[in-house]
């Protein structure tokens, strides 16, 4: 059964919940959090295996989420598959709470901490590489930032996935084209992206990372190229879902004000996030 129109539902209650989660401890990563949001909802709405009630369960999917300054988008998905209750995410960067300003792995659901951009996709790869070779049947997913393909390490993992012809491992890009200083064009140009990713062995796709068919499709374990691991470069929109928001380099560090919470939410109450 497709997962689809949920799907939509649940990235509107994660851009709400981390809308929450920034206003009251004003932290900040807003703009990520919202662009990554719809990738969340359909990995978490129906395309991944996963286990809320035994997180560590053995036939589980993993996912590795690299872009860890953005934490509030998967703390806000993972209480809503039912990893924890909903209440906890008050708790947010709280003195001695789990939910810390970057991804935290002692939260149920989170296979790494990160943070530190560029390690996920290494880690993912080795966790691929062991699934194959245990011939085991769930799959490895990674959603890295765009400016963290800055970091050489990932073109190492890039390098070695083809190598190992790791066809369990899907790699998504959250391609919203705006890094902590600037553009990506600006600081360091990735493009042509697509055509990178190609030449280094993998299956390739670029999509609109806000339309949840076409993130299905991309994203389903079925039809795969044999041997070959898959990237999904997302493009996506930083700060989708709020018009002051959206393509602002301010909301990769603001925090809202009351004023700003009030109006983002109502547009977060009032709309549904259909394809761009």
């Amino acid at each position: 059964m497709s997962a689809i129109p949920d799907s939509r539902a649940l990235a509107l209650s994660i851009r709400q919940s981390a809308l929450t989660m920034c206003y009251h401890k004003k932290a900040s990563h807003l703009g990520g959090a919202f662009s990554v949001a719809d990738v969340l909802a359909v990995l978490y709405g129906g395309v991944m295996t996963i286990a809320p009630g035994q997180p560590d369960a053995p036939q589980r999917d993993r996912l590795f989420y690299s872009k860890g300054h953005a934490c509030t988008a998967l703390y806000a998905v993972l209480a809503e598959a039912g990893y924890y209750d909903k209440a906890a995410l008050a708790t947010f960067t709280d003195n001695g709470s789990h939910f810390t300003s970057h991804v935290n792995h002692k939260v149920p659901g989170v296979e790494l901490s990160t943070g530190s951009l560029g390690h996920a996709l290494s880690v993912a790869a080795g966790v691929a590489l062991a699934g194959k070779r245990r011939q085991t049947g769930w799959h490895t997913y990674v959603i890295v930032s765009d400016g963290e393909l800055d970091e050489g390490s990932n073109w190492e993992a890039i390098l070695f996935a083809p190598h190992h012809r790791l066809d369990n491992l899907t790699l998504v890009v959250d391609y919203n084209k705006i890094q902590s200083f600037g553009s990506t064009a600006e600081v360091l140009n990735l493009d042509p992206l697509a055509d990178k990713f190609k030449a280094f062995g993998w299956d390739t796709l670029e999509v609109d990372g806000h339309d949840h068919a076409a993130l299905a499709a991309a994203l389903a374990k079925d039809g795969r190229a044999a041997g070959k691991p898959r990237a999904v470069i997302a493009h996506t929109v930083k700060g989708k879902g709020v018009d002051f928001m959206e393509g602002q380099l301010a909301w990769h560090y603001k925090s809202p004000s009351e004023e700003q919470f009030r109006a983002a939410m109502a547009q977060l109450t009032t709309t549904t996030q259909e394809p761009a």
